[in-house]
């Protein structure tokens, strides 16, 4: 079973680049939203990540980092970025390390064995889970809007007179 909320993320180093190595913890104190996808350049995967781009300002706005996670080469992860315009880090588990951490492989996806089922996780500035989802079906995008208001619930509230 995937992660659940109360969890604690497990740690990770991935590559970001091919010579460049990105880990959880880069990210202490701060909320993250990680999001397992099964393969770079496939069409839902594009959707997703394209429209995380748009919203990412929200999430820096709101003191939180987004991170992806597929099992494509840093080579493709990096292309991948670059193509959906996505300014936040688009991690390489190429050596399938984290998807099991988080309990997030699918046995068959289309008829490829070892690839991440979508997921997203929302975690807090503990990195304890306070959000979870994951879907077997390739096709289906994340809750996008139950993503932003598990972000905005933990976003500091400013101080009334």
């Amino acid at each position: 079973m995937p992660l659940q909320v109360g969890d604690l993320a497990p740690d990770f180093t991935l590559y970001v680049h091919p010579r460049e190595l990105v880990s959880l913890h880069d990210y202490a104190g701060q909320p993250v939203v990680l999001l397992f996808f099964p393969l770079a350049f496939s069409s839902t995967c594009t959707t997703e990540i394209g429209a995380m781009a748009e919203d990412y300002s929200l999430y820096r706005s709101l003191g939180c980092e987004v991170i992806g996670l597929s099992v494509d080469s840093p080579f493709v992860s990096e292309r991948f970025a670059e193509e959906c315009n996505a300014h936040f880090p688009i991690l390489s588990d190429f050596n399938r390390e984290v998807g099991p951490a988080y309990d997030v492989m699918a046995e068959d996806v289309l008829g490829l064995k070892g690839v991440h089922n979508r997921a997203a996780f929302v975690l807090d500035r503990e990195h304890r889970v306070v959000y979870a989802w994951m879907n077997e079906n390739p096709n289906v995008l994340p809750p996008f809007a139950r993503i932003k208001a598990a972000v905005r619930a933990m976003a500091p509230q400013p101080a009334t007179p």
